[in-house]
């Protein structure tokens, strides 16, 4: 099939969108997840696309989706028209004066549920004309592909285009719910200096796919493996609300856990790193006055010790 009649200034931007999305994340479901769409309708993107080309763009392997050689050609490009059109909205945005239109914010699940909804209401109250797209997710969205407007974040940002203001250093801890202690198996209390043998004793609640918190328990001195976690979820709400209902150990931010007494801090002597808090937006979208009334306003309110 020959690409000599494909013609992308008549090509519906989404299409290209959507097949630089695949080619990024390797699958159409992780894909049509970061663009919030069905996984249908990105296929059937890409399937457009595809006859738009005259060729077939992926073929599917064991682990995804891997390029064809026509699609292989067109990656660059297709990222080249993805910075250009970045641009063009950067400059767009600049331009805008007023404070009526939307903002949109992304932030971790737990931020996102218990750490915004005031702030928000608050923010309805002064500034009613602004609206608010929020993006509660634990990944990182891409500024620099406009994703999102601010960002809340959890590790400091390295791009030179974006503006980062460092919030606050939340505490952590691990914590226990008083009915999973009532019913453990070994009720003796928890101290950092118990071995894993004595703690694999209880049960504890971690992530399922990532290795964050095998790698931090591993870098304290204490060799664990997956199993370790006899409840596992990446879900930071199920993980959380797991705790709550006493399913077993968990780590949480210490100002979160204050709101409710049923909650036992153990392995008090086991220091955690402190979870860093940085807002984060585009230099040039500082330019913006709705974005920048958003980002300072949230720059004064987003401290919780």
């Amino acid at each position: 099939m020959s690409t000599a009649h494909f013609d992308p200034s008549h090509t519906d931007w989404n299409l290209i969108r959507g097949f630089v999305a695949v080619v990024e994340h390797g699958s159409l479901t992780r894909a049509a997840e970061q663009l919030g769409l069905s996984q249908p309708t990105l296929s059937r993107q890409i399937a457009e696309l595809e006859l738009a080309v005259g060729a077939a763009l992926f073929e599917r392997v064991a682990r995804g989706l891997k390029l064809t050689s026509a699609g292989d050609s067109l990656v660059d490009p297709a990222r080249h028209m993805m910075t250009a059109a970045r641009v063009l909205g950067m400059a767009a945005a600049s331009q805008d004066h007023g404070l009526t239109g939307t903002v949109r914010l992304t932030a971790s699940e737990i931020v996102s549920a218990f750490v915004l909804p005031s702030i928000l209401a608050e923010l309805a109250q002064r500034h009613p004309e602004i609206q608010i797209e929020l993006v509660a997710s634990n990944q990182i969205s891409n500024l620099l592909e406009r994703e999102a407007d601010i960002a809340i974040r959890m590790i400091r940002p390295t791009q030179s285009a974006l503006i980062a203001r460092h919030i606050a250093d939340w505490p952590m801890g691990f914590y226990v719910h008083t009915s999973y202690l009532a019913h453990a198996a070994s009720p003796v209390p928890l101290t950092a200096t118990d071995d894993v043998q004595k703690l694999a004793r209880y049960r504890w609640i971690g992530y399922d796919q990532s290795d964050q918190l095998i790698a931090g328990f591993r870098a304290a001195g204490m060799p664990i493996e997956r199993s370790f976690f006899a409840f596992r979820s990446d879900n930071h709400l199920v993980n959380w609300q797991a705790l709550l209902a006493g399913v077993g150990i968990g780590i949480g931010m210490q100002w979160l856990a204050a709101k409710h007494p049923d909650l036992i801090s153990v392995m008090t002597e086991q220091p955690l790193p402190k979870l860093p808090v940085w807002l984060t937006t585009h230099r040039e979208l500082k330019s913006s006055k709705r974005i920048r009334t958003v980002f300072d306003f949230w720059r004064h309110h987003l401290r919780i010790s």
